[in-house]
């Protein structure tokens, strides 16, 4: 296997896969399978979750992967900024997902109270990965804000739309110089493939999981789809011609070629 060193930074720590679960859509078999089928050794994870009385996600998320607390439902920087020192008194670490939405047609992110949050819990030693709308002057702000990795959205969360903003993603993958995960949207191993061959660090998906007819098979294919894609762009993608065409076999020699006789 190519380049067996590679490992996903995020703060100080190291992660050798590129498959992150988002568990809104929560089920014991969605995480056994992101786990065992996928390779996943990040999970994100509501507080609401960890506080329910009657099934606690916590009890169910396997000893050595990490926990990601979102916070979701946050439609200030103020309240995200209260749900992650929440997540963090709970034991869940100072892995933090920034979500905050005002937004509750089409639920896309609010870049301007992102990087505000952002830049607070940073600040707190929290290693902040914030879901934002893919724009490039956001990006640096997150940057200068102390993120430890953006979170562009592909398309609108759970619409399995796929690489609705790619052009968008591809310019924060060139200019941005943080891993850049691409969350939500996200509906099939191929497109996380693309992503991943984009130059993307990660991918991040829940929906094209958990409402999949067979979910074990689709959390394999899912790994295998991001470690091909990944593989393929560190090896350097081929050439591509925009116009005409060129042979991959010469073009001389042939058996009538009096060079052969």
């Amino acid at each position: 296997m190519l380049h067996d060193n590679d490992t996903l930074m995020l703060g100080r720590h190291a992660f050798t896969s590129r498959f992150i679960l988002g568990s809104g859509k929560y089920s014991l078999d969605l995480i056994r399978a992101a786990v065992e089928n996928a390779g996943a050794q990040i999970i994100t994870l509501a507080l609401r979750r960890a506080n329910s009385e009657t099934d606690n996600i916590l009890d169910h998320i396997p000893k050595g992967v990490t926990l990601l607390p979102n916070t979701s439902g946050a439609r200030t920087a103020e309240e995200a900024v209260r749900i992650a020192r929440l997540a963090r008194e709970c034991g869940c670490g100072d892995f933090v997902k920034i979500e905050i939405m005002r937004d509750s047609k089409y639920l896309l992110p609010d870049n301007y109270a992102t990087v505000k949050a952002t830049d607070i819990l940073a600040n707190e030693g929290f290693i902040v990965m914030p879901y934002m709308y893919p724009d490039l002057n956001t990006a640096r702000d997150l940057v200068n804000a102390g993120a430890a990795s953006i979170m562009p959205l592909g398309a609108p969360i759970g619409s399995n739309k796929g690489l609705a903003t790619r052009d968008f993603i591809q310019i924060l993958i060139d200019e941005i110089d943080l891993p850049v995960i691409v969350d939500a949207g996200i509906g099939k191993p191929s497109q996380a493939c693309d992503a991943m061959e984009m130059g993307a660090a990660a991918v991040m998906a829940n929906t094209a999981i958990a409402t999949a007819g067979n979910i074990p098979a689709m959390a394999e294919a899912f790994k295998k789809a991001i470690e091909a894609g990944r593989t393929a762009y560190l090896s350097g993608l081929g050439r591509v011609i925009d116009k005409g065409a060129a042979a991959s076999s010469p073009l001389t020699g042939f058996l009538d070629d009096e060079t052969t006789r």
